[in-house]
């Protein structure tokens, strides 16, 4: 490769740096051609991308980058997976690779700047998708309503009735009202009202 050739390659990863929220280097030595191809399909699907580059060359566009810290890394036959959507969803897509590929080894990565072994990377796949959790958190909200809904029903209807009552009697006049109130009804509300508190759940 000549010297303006690699200069080109560095700009471009330089490039794809920029925005990148997750890195994975992984180990391809000895991968058959057509099981690269696979991964680099599945890998773009997901909203990813897989470059293979030398490790002089990376190492170059990884100076003052975060990248740098996985210099180490750079031994061997290495490829960069890079993504700047979902690292939990391209992780799943490595290592569910790697275990259909004996020889495809994810070695590390870096998540917003930070270094994540072999396990965490593992660990971080295992976790659901940005989607997944957004549903879950949307059915939760839908869920509210429902519970607060049950929450009012469970109130005793005697309290509503012995309200109703002493409202319909205050509407007929404070004669009236005077009149017809029994010293019993006051304490038949409190007591209604504590059974209430008793049904409705502490928030």
């Amino acid at each position: 490769m000549d010297k303006q050739k690699k200069k080109t390659v560095v700009s471009v990863l330089l490039d794809d740096l920029k925005n990148v929220k997750a890195i994975y280097v992984t180990d391809f030595n000895s991968l058959p051609v057509d099981a690269m191809v696979s991964l680099r399909n599945k890998i773009r699907e997901c909203g990813g991308q897989y470059k293979v580059v030398k490790n002089t060359l990376i190492k170059l566009a990884a100076k003052d980058h975060p990248l740098e810290k996985l210099n180490d890394l750079l031994v061997g036959n290495n490829g960069l997976g890079m993504t700047d959507s979902d690292p939990a969803v391209l992780a799943k897509v490595m290592q569910d690779f790697a275990k259909e590929q004996s020889k495809f080894v994810v070695k590390g990565g870096l998540l917003d700047g930070k270094v994540l072994d072999p396990a965490q990377v593992k660990a971080l796949a295992s976790l659901p998708s940005r989607e997944i959790l957004l549903s879950t958190m949307l059915g939760a909200l839908q869920a509210v309503p429902t519970s607060l809904a049950r929450v009012l029903a469970a109130v005793p209807q005697k309290l509503l009735y012995a309200l109703t009552a002493l409202k319909d009697k205050k509407d007929a006049g404070p004669e009236a009202s005077a009149a017809a109130l029994s010293p019993a009804e006051p304490e038949a509300v409190v007591a209604a009202a504590t059974e209430a508190e008793a049904v409705v759940p502490a928030t």
